[in-house]
């Protein structure tokens, strides 16, 4: 069983896509943890504040194909394979983390954007702060407490996924 970690992010209706989204990921996986939703704005993009988070799961699922399970569960909640790359989006989701596999194929492994942006590092740090990096050989913790949080604001969002329902 491979410890995973996927960065979720929305900013079309991005209550019901995240809720939906989590939904389908606790059926498929077993023990998800979800990170607290943190609210940012869009980067490298335009349109409405982004939700995102991160969740962890165990799988025994191969890499390729827990990307494919992603992928397919980004098409259930209407994202278009014809989707600009810095565009709204219903729902995105990255492989972040796997065990401490490192690789250069797609997905790239650890996610660079780990290091580089806030909306991946602190929901990541909040829920799994002890892990060390593969690449940097320091935690979760500690890249957050180096990172340059003046670089990108970043709130805890007024939403929480709660499995028991959902308000529209």
């Amino acid at each position: 069983m491979a410890l995973v970690y996927v960065g979720i992010g929305s900013n079309i209706d991005k209550e019901r896509h995240i809720f939906n989204t989590l939904t389908d990921l606790n059926e498929l996986f077993d023990e998800l943890q979800v990170s607290p939703i943190f609210e940012s704005e869009a980067v490298n993009c335009c349109g409405a504040n982004y939700y995102n988070l991160v969740v962890e799961f165990t799988t025994e699922l191969s890499i390729s194909a827990l990307q494919q399970e992603l992928k397919t569960l980004e098409i259930k909640n209407g994202k278009k394979s014809t989707d600009k790359r810095y565009a709204p989006r219903t729902i995105d989701l990255d492989i972040l983390l796997v065990d401490d596999v490192i690789q250069a194929a797609e997905p790239i492994l650890p996610r660079p954007e780990i290091l580089h942006n806030a909306f991946v590092l602190w929901p990541l740090a909040e829920l799994a702060g002890e892990l060390i990096h593969p690449q940097e050989q320091v935690s979760i913790a500690q890249l957050w407490q180096a990172f340059d949080k003046s670089s990108q604001q970043l709130q805890l969002a007024p939403w929480q996924w709660q499995t028991e329902s959902y308000a529209s």
